[in-house]
């Protein structure tokens, strides 16, 4: 028995249930186990954590596909024309989605239900379920082992969070590349892998999620998207979008300096250089397939948001960002934005910084590699990024 088919065997075991699914995950479970194994430089306690995360989301797709069994009504659900936040990550993007999130006429994906979606929550339990304190404790632990993620990548329990545990269980994500060092799966990941069955299981695990605690307007969030623009679209036709905007040289050795820090988890021999090459390479890909997208008659799908104004006042933009999709911006939604904004600004961990070369990279060419993003968009360029 191979390790791919060992880990699923755990999950069988572990929750008395044999059926997966489309079989859609099965090559990117075994391209991701293969890759691990022979590359990701693990140590043991990070080969038997990252074992268990997979045997997990195993756990949890086979508990997906029995709700639906069971309920096959669940399927009759619709998700209409969500709002999708895409763009570059480190551009504000987790504050405009968690401000968005505040919205009690929406639904967006919460922490706590996004890596644990089983049971479905229930409107009447949604707030006093287990899995909040859970949530909550795993959190903790994280800031306590790593309190530079705190800066870097503030989130809360019932805060929204981006939809890579629920692309994970398809063994289709970018949340891998981000823990452990696998670059033939990276590889193939984004220039090889069909990501249209994974967008169809998210898909499915919406309509799971809304199926007894609406309300189901979703906002959800996710810059890996920009590379998989295609498929998202393929899946999810109707959708619209909004994309954050930053100068290159605070995206590119962020999101590589975030990507060392959660590596450190699993590994002790994290290549920064790696890392450096990995993000530019990505993100790169992403915003080349997202601009074609747009270009191919798509434009008037997105809504643009850019970092300075956004961090200097960001309600004049939500606004605009309302009035686009034809919505009120009701002054309650408005209100409970406020005080989250209040709230995170008191709560903020300090500042990320890092250091360009560490990760093998210029500022400068990254400016000129990046030039076409920039100019596209209209990017305001630092002079002391």
């Amino acid at each position: 028995m191979n390790r791919a088919a060992e880990l699923m065997q755990r999950a069988c075991i572990g929750t008395g249930l044999q059926n997966f699914g489309e079989d859609s995950f099965r090559e990117g479970l075994e391209r991701l186990v293969g890759s691990a194994d022979t590359e990701g430089r693990l140590s043991a306690s990070g080969a038997a954590a990252f074992d268990g995360q997979l045997v997990h989301y195993l756990s949890q797709r086979l508990q997906v596909e029995d709700w639906y069994h069971r309920h096959p009504e669940i399927g009759d659900q619709q998700i209409t024309a969500p709002l999708i936040g895409l763009g570059l990550p480190r551009t504000g993007s987790t504050a405009l989605g968690h401000m968005l999130g505040e919205d009690p006429a929406i639904r967006s994906l919460r922490n706590w239900e996004a890596s644990t979606p089983c049971p479905p929550p229930e409107t009447a339990t949604e707030h006093t379920d287990p899995r909040i304190e859970i949530a909550r404790r795993s959190l903790a632990q994280r800031g306590q082992r790593f309190p530079r993620m705190r800066a870097m990548f503030p989130s809360s329990a019932t805060g929204p969070t981006e939809c890579q545990a629920l692309q994970g269980m398809d063994f289709k994500s970018h949340l891998f590349q981000a823990q452990v060092q696998v670059p033939s799966y990276s590889q193939w990941l984004n220039n090889e892998a069909d990501l249209v069955p994974t967008f169809r299981f998210v898909k499915r695990v919406l309509k799971l999620l809304q199926w007894r605690c609406p309300p189901t307007r979703w906002r959800l969030k996710n810059p890996s998207n920009t590379v998989f623009i295609g498929a998202l679209n393929e899946v999810f036709p109707d959708a619209r979008f909004w994309m954050t905007h930053r100068d290159i040289a605070a995206v590119v050795p962020s999101s590589a300096d975030l990507y060392s820090e959660i590596a450190g988890e699993f590994s002790d021999d994290v290549d920064r250089h790696y890392m450096g090459k990995l993000n530019a390479d990505t993100w790169e890909l992403g915003m080349r397939r997202t601009i074609a997208f747009r270009d191919a008659g798509n434009e008037h799908r997105f809504f643009d948001v850019h970092f300075a104004p956004f961090q200097e006042d960001p309600f004049p933009i939500i606004e605009k960002l309302y009035v686009f999709l034809g919505e009120t911006f009701t002054p309650e939604a408005r209100e409970r934005m406020r005080r989250w904004r209040a709230e995170s600004s008191r709560e903020s961990q300090g500042t990320h910084r890092y250091d360009p070369a560490d990760f093998g990279l210029s500022v400068a060419a990254l400016r000129e590699r990046f030039r076409f993003y920039t100019e596209r968009f209209g990017v305001q360029i630092l002079p002391d990024a």
